[in-house]
């Protein structure tokens, strides 16, 4: 850039600066006029229009007051409102009689009343564009070490986000009848789907029968301790997912319908590492043979078969370590533009950080302000959202180590935001830890006998997990038990009728 356009740039943003900003005091002043003659105008705009949203401070106070009254049930008219404003010392600052005699003579009938509060609140949303502009464009001339660029576009995202979500965009009552057409819509659904549930199935049996698939605007906590299987279950999950929404995806395209996508967001693991496990998996080639170099021509051939399999699923992989929700939102609307997006599943909230800028007092306040976005962010896209969580340390010191919902870890918010939550785990791998050890027995006769009962416990739960429902909105709680295939991290259906 030249010196000269980088001075007609200035020059430009200092133009931008001088302008009036966007207001119709004339509107204030109407609907003020309405609402002092009727009260009951105040039922047209009662759902959008805030105090803030006036441009004059005037109007502002006035408009207050007018809500306080007629929100206690009391009557707002120039009267009461001289009365008021005498009581509290303000009426001089608030223009006075005269004023409240000019906005009755400004009146507009009940009719318009929407329209004008419709009006003022759009001059708000032009004058907070405004702001937020400005913000950024000077935030960018700053040396900010702390925030780099990067930053400052989630920081404006954000606010534009906030902006938007703001009261009186969106919301309000449904009438019963819409409700209940969205009802007969999912059951519908559900009918017509050849798997039998409404959601996006998970491709696990047994879950999808229990909680009827994955839901929109859900929020499921999947948790449980280290080494369970956490990971492993959610990536097959979200893989199945994949895999459905490829079986629909020429449906959805004659109906001219975005095919959607499912987004992993890795904290933990590496992209690379993540679809090392899927495609271990799935090609059935131990990924820790893999990793050693210890395959031979035949399994890489299949490996690399199978590869090319996968590599047509709508699957996206996000490893950025310790990602802010305001960073994860922006990346899940831009999926949501380009692919459509289906499923989110987040690997896990407790390496997560909250939006940019926002510095919590506590890391309990600091986990509730993320489940709380996580659960703003299924319901903005509609999706369900799957976030993996970690147990407290408790677990391991109770004699039944089965997770229970005291157990999330730093929060009980989690528990409270969550449509569901389900707890990972394997019985095998504690049983493991037991082994009988020759030198804790007088005798080796005794040792034996132990070892034989420990062995007999081992055969019964060997390859076995239990999923446990320990909440759900829409539907029963309890146990389900799955395979678990250790060499391959495998989870699927338990077939608990042919003895292997």
């Amino acid at each position: 850039m030249t010196i000269t356009e980088s001075n007609s740039n200035k020059l430009s943003l200092l133009n931008i600066s001088q302008r009036l900003p966007p207001a119709n005091i004339q509107a204030e002043q109407s609907l003020l006029g309405a609402l002092l003659t009727n009260n009951k105008a105040y039922d047209k705009i009662a759902d959008f229009l805030i105090g803030e949203h006036f441009a004059d401070p005037i109007n502002r106070k006035i408009y207050e007051a007018i809500v306080r009254r007629i929100e206690a049930g009391q009557i707002a008219d120039a009267v009461t409102l001289k009365a008021e404003f005498e009581h509290s010392g303000i009426l001089n600052e608030v223009g006075g009689i005269a004023y409240l005699g000019q906005l009755l003579q400004s009146m507009v009938g009940i009719i318009n009343a929407r329209d004008y509060g419709k009006t003022i609140h759009d001059a708000w949303i032009r004058r907070q564009l405004i702001d937020i502009g400005e913000d950024i464009v000077n935030s960018a001339f700053e040396s900010n070490t702390t925030i780099n660029g990067s930053d400052q576009i989630s920081l404006g995202e954000e606010r534009l986000f906030q902006l938007a979500t703001h009261k009186g965009q969106d919301g309000g009552f449904v009438s019963f009848e819409s409700a209940l057409t969205d009802a007969i819509g999912i059951a519908e659904k559900a009918i017509t789907n050849t798997s039998g549930i409404a959601g996006l199935s998970t491709g696990l049996k047994d879950l999808d029968k229990r909680t009827g698939g994955l839901h929109p605007a859900d929020l499921i906590i999947l948790a449980g301790r280290p080494a369970m299987g956490k990971t492993a279950l959610a990536t097959k999950i979200a893989f199945n997912a994949a895999k459905s929404l490829l079986r629909n995806m020429e449906e959805r395209q004659s109906h001219n319908q975005q095919v959607g996508s499912v987004a992993i967001f890795s904290l933990e693991m590496s992209s690379e590492q993540l679809a090392t496990r899927i495609l271990s998996e799935e090609s059935r080639v131990s990924s820790e043979r893999i990793r050693r170099g210890e395959i031979g021509q035949k399994e890489f051939d299949r490996f690399v078969q199978v590869s090319r399999e996968l590599s047509q699923l709508p699957l996206y992989i996000d490893d950025t370590p310790a990602i802010s929700l305001s960073v994860m939102r922006t990346r899940c609307r831009r999926l949501a533009r380009t692919k459509g997006i289906s499923l989110v599943v987040v690997d896990y909230l407790q390496l997560m950080r909250p939006s940019v800028g926002n510095r919590p007092e506590s890391r309990v306040l600091e986990i509730s302000q993320i489940t709380q976005g996580l659960k703003a962010l299924a319901k903005e896209f509609e999706i369900p959202v799957i976030a993996l969580s970690q147990l407290s340390r408790q677990v391991e010191n109770r004699e039944d180590k089965r997770p229970q919902l005291s157990d999330l870890r730093e929060s009980g918010s989690i528990e409270q935001d969550a449509d569901a939550v389900m707890f990972v785990y394997r019985d095998e791998y504690y049983l493991q830890q037991r082994m009988p050890k020759p030198i804790t027995f007088e005798s080796e006769d005794k040792y034996q006998i132990a070892l034989e009962k420990w062995q007999a416990d081992m055969n019964k739960v060997h390859n076995k997990a239990e999923l446990i429902l320990e909440k759900q909105r829409h539907g029963p709680t309890g146990k389900i038990d799955l395979f678990f295939e250790g060499e391959f991290t495998r989870f699927s259906d338990l077939d608990d009728i042919h003895d292997f």
